[in-house]
């Protein structure tokens, strides 16, 4: 594939173009999901192609594949964004970056169906770690992402309660900014829920009650955690009841008993669809944040199934 090499821009450049444009750039992070959400550039989104995805690509990956959210596509397409910026982690040029790279990927595929002449497309010389280097505060970084997780993703309560199962201690732990997992023990406490702006639960049990019905949107889904229960039949339900949550500007909170096997395969499976990556990525995303996570292995089987079916398709 004969492809157009893009405008290759400095750090400092960058930042000038950021505070002079406000709004009118698009920057697309080619980086991994994990090193993504522990540290990137404010208002820049995530573009992952998972291997399944770079194997079948033949050197550029569908428009619709790369930019998932409609609104994202349309805004190329209306000339909302009249410049894009691709960045990895730290290649010096675009020249440099191999064929199966992503940021290859996704530049090829930028100027094969874009408008070359109404948008600029460019590249971040050094990427995200020269630009992290020289403009930290241009960037967000998510404490809860540590290398040696806590319990609670590196939340520790100042006091626990004698016998305290391991699963209530702390609070519910942010999975991504509308998206929270817990125990049942989180989901009775009004306050705690309020603090953190929860305004849905998705209870993945049988048996825990709804305690505030009154004041916040329930879904209900009766699994029961073992090895047999079909957990995966519930999928897709779970996942367009957290996106109507999210597309209102609330926040879910995903609980079941303990808050280790049943609520956590529904977040798993929430971000293998909707971030597109393998489950393996997924789990230790989830597992640096709640450290007692642990699906049994009839739901580990049925995610890996979906995985399959997600990033093949």
């Amino acid at each position: 594939m004969v492809t157009t090499e893009s405008l290759e821009i400095e750090s400092c450049h960058l930042v000038q173009l950021l505070v002079e444009e406000q709004g009118g750039f698009l920057i697309l992070d080619c980086r991994s999901f994990l090193s993504f959400n522990a540290s990137h550039i404010r208002g820049s989104h995530n573009v992952y192609c998972n291997s399944i995805v770079k194997r079948r690509s033949k050197g550029a990956i569908a428009l619709d594949c790369m930019l998932p959210e409609e609104s994202m596509r349309s805004g190329l397409s209306c000339g909302r964004y009249p410049r894009v910026l691709v960045l990895d982690e730290r290649s010096l040029s675009s020249a440099a970056l191999s064929r199966d790279n992503t940021a290859r990927l996704v530049l090829n595929t930028l100027n094969a169906e874009l408008d070359t002449s109404s948008i600029q497309i460019c590249f971040l010389k050094g990427g995200y770690e020269a630009f992290h280097s020289l403009f930290p505060e241009m960037c967000i970084e998510n404490l809860n992402s540590c290398a040696h997780p806590c319990p609670q993703g590196g939340s520790v309560p100042t006091l626990i309660a004698r016998g305290t199962p391991l699963y209530d201690q702390g609070g519910p732990v942010e999975i991504l900014p509308f998206l929270y997992l817990g125990s049942a023990h989180h989901s009775s406490r009004k306050e705690t829920l309020q603090s953190l702006g929860i305004t849905a639960l998705l209870n993945v049990s049988s048996n825990c009650p709804n305690y505030f019905e009154g004041d916040f949107r329930y879904k209900c889904i009766p699994v029961e955690d073992n090895h047999m229960a079909d957990i995966s039949a519930w999928f897709q339900e779970a996942i367009d009841f957290i996106d109507s949550v999210k597309n209102s500007g609330g926040r879910v909170l995903v609980h079941c008993q303990a808050g280790i096997s049943r609520s956590a395969t529904i977040c798993l499976a929430y971000l293998i669809r909707t971030q597109r990556v393998r489950l393996e990525e997924a789990f230790d995303f989830v597992k640096q944040r709640r450290g007692v996570i642990s699906p049994n292995f009839g739901f580990m089987g049925q995610l890996l199934q979906f995985e399959t079916e997600v990033l093949c398709h």
